[in-house]
């Protein structure tokens, strides 16, 4: 159930045969959480982190007033609360987008690795650093890039990462997600949305037919999303 981690870290270093073995084994056991549902909610403090085997999750943040401020998508192969392990209480939510399937990763056992395996400790670490640098990212696009930038940066960004896990290829992937979602990702209005996803096409950059999203033309997606791809650190060094 683990192998989507091990292929998305596969990218970033590489893993000895008995790290790919201890990482197969830290699961105690699977939890499936429907769509709408909280895996985590702001202010609990769980004993276990969850990685993501199968679905979509988005980390968010809820104002007073039911707003919603999606800050990160989460895709199979993420750790979506490894950062638990320490930060207690959460201070912010993780929702599944879609029905997902989770490996449970007790806190203990994570314990264990940090004592025991130090160059797979700094693998995770890597794991949530790449996280924060994806909302560095996020914000520079929220606060700096029109409508039209900060969805062609996602495209980008999500297909980069899917693809590392083998969930995308050819420039196509599957994005299940609401013109609300979407909206409260990009901190626009869901008719921008809209009018923002036909900029786009139009421009023959993309093409989103249901949940099937395709990148016509990758240079000129990354030129309007002002996209340079290192936050990711896709390219694999000895950490």
């Amino acid at each position: 159930m683990a192998h989507p981690l091990i292929d998305k870290l596969g990218h970033r270093d590489r893993l000895s045969e008995n790290e790919q073995a201890i990482i197969m084994k830290m699961s105690t056991s699977i939890r499936t959480v429907e769509a709408g549902d909280d895996v985590v909610k702001e202010g609990e403090s769980p004993e276990n982190s969850c990685l993501l085997v199968e679905g979509w999750a988005t980390r968010n943040k809820s104002l007073s007033d039911g707003r919603l401020q999606i800050t990160a998508f989460h895709i199979a192969g993420d750790f979506v609360d490894l950062h638990s392990f320490l930060l207690k209480p959460m201070d912010h939510s993780i929702s599944a987008l879609t029905r997902c399937k989770l490996a449970l990763v007790p806190h203990a056992t994570l314990k264990k690795v940090t004592e025991e395996q130090p160059h797979l400790t700094r693998i995770f670490w890597l794991n949530t650093l790449i996280d924060a640098a994806i909302h560095r990212e996020w914000m520079v696009a929220l606060g700096r890039l029109p409508a039209s930038g900060r969805l062609a940066r996602l495209i980008c960004e999500l297909y980069l990462r899917l693809e590392a896990v083998g969930l995308a290829k050819a420039l196509t992937f599957e994005f299940p997600i609401t013109q609300t979602a979407l909206a409260d990702a990009l901190g626009i209005s869901g008719v921008h949305v809209n009018r923002t996803i036909q900029e786009l096409r139009r421009a023959g950059l993309i093409t989103w037919q249901g949940a099937r999203v395709t990148i016509k033309d990758f240079d000129g997606l990354r030129d309007v999303a002002e996209f340079d791809p290192t936050y990711l650190n896709l390219t694999s060094h000895p950490r």
